[in-house]
Parts: C-alpha cells; sequence; structure tokens
C-alpha cells in the first residue's frame, strides 16, 4: 500500500505528556520534544485537525504539562486511561477517532503508550504515522527500538514539520503563513 499523505482528515493524539512523566526524561530531548508538540498543538488548531489528549493515571502521574495545557483549546477531549494503548478507551471507539482514516501520534513513552496505540490503531485499519521528533522515552535505544518496531508494523514515520505542512498541501492554503510562522 502506498503511503498517502496526512490530510485534514486524520486525528492527531498527543499520549500522556505529563509532569511526572517529563521529570525523568532526558532534558534535552524533552525540551526539543515539548518545542515540536506546542507547533503540532498550534498547527492543529490552525488546521482544524481534531486533537485528542491523553494521561496515563493522572492521579500518579500528573496531569498534561502546563506549558501544553495553555496552548488546548478548552474544548480539547482529554482522556485519562490505565490501559497503556489509547485504543482501548472507550472514549476513542465512539468518537471522530472511529472514523479518521488517519491516526498521528506524538508524546510519550514511545515504547510503551505510543508504541501499542499505533499497533492497535494499525490492527483497527487506520494509517498510523508517528511524528519521530515529538516521541521521547527516558533511553534512545528504547525509543528507537520503538520506532523500529512501528515502522516494520506499517506506521509512517514521519516529522513535525511534514505534519504540518502536509494537510496544506501548497502555499495557497489559507494558513500556510501562520503555519510557516510556527517552524521559525
Amino acid at each position: 500500500m502506498k503511503p498517502a499523505i496526512a490530510t485534514t482528515d486524520a486525528v492527531w493524539m498527543l499520549i500522556d505528556v505529563q509532569t511526572r512523566l517529563c521529570d525523568v526524561m532526558p532534558p534535552e530531548a524533552m525540551a526539543n520534544a515539548i518545542k515540536n508538540i506546542q507547533r503540532l498543538i498550534q498547527g492543529a488548531q490552525l488546521l482544524n485537525i481534531p486533537l485528542w489528549v491523553t494521561e496515563q493515571y493522572p492521579e500518579k502521574l500528573g496531569e498534561t504539562l502546563p506549558a501544553l495545557q495553555t496552548l488546548l483549546p478548552d474544548y480539547t477531549p482529554r482522556i485519562p486511561k490505565l490501559a497503556f494503548s489509547a485504543w482501548h478507551e472507550s472514549a476513542f471507539q465512539e468518537s471522530s477517532v472511529s472514523v479518521a482514516p488517519q491516526v498521528v501520534l506524538f508524546g510519550l513513552e514511545t515504547h510503551i503508550c505510543v508504541l501499542q496505540t499505533a499497533l492497535n490503531a494499525l490492527a483497527a485499519g487506520k494509517q498510523v504515522f508517528i511524528v519521530e521528533d515529538a516521541v521521547i522515552s527516558r533511553t534512545e535505544a528504547n525509543r528507537n527500538n520503538a520506532i523500529a518496531r512501528m515502522r516494520s508494523a506499517g506506521c509512517i514515520i514521519t516529522n513535525t514539520e511534514s505534519m504540518l505542512f502536509e494537510p496544506m498541501q501548497g502555499a495557497t492554503h489559507t494558513q500556510f503563513k501562520a503555519v510557516s510562522a510556527l517552524i521559525r
């Protein structure tokens, strides 16, 4: 199957970027991931792409990082979960996620929650994009292993700038200048 470009028919999912989890990530890698995740959140809004947020066991791991919460519109669905895969949450099965042909994943940890969500989304027949420069694990080895596994399973491994520009398909898009400003 030839991979299609990411479209505005996709659903973007921010996976478990929570205060206590972020504290145990490598600081420089976490800062880079946060910068790209902020761009993705803003881009989703500019392009009218649905964005969902998950929080793994928020009572113990905290809420979504405040630097990201301030960018999220009030209507952004936030799903607390105990399963590692967000796909097991009934809220997704009864939502726009269930009908979207494409799912875009970013967040942490790459080798646990992102990986399991990706594999389940593939099994459900979705075309899955992983934003490589917006996923992180405590170790680079675990991150790299998970990316290799997801690629091998059929996920499309991409990057923040590609995810922001592919849905527009050209400089004539009404949000081109606003999206371009996100990466400057």
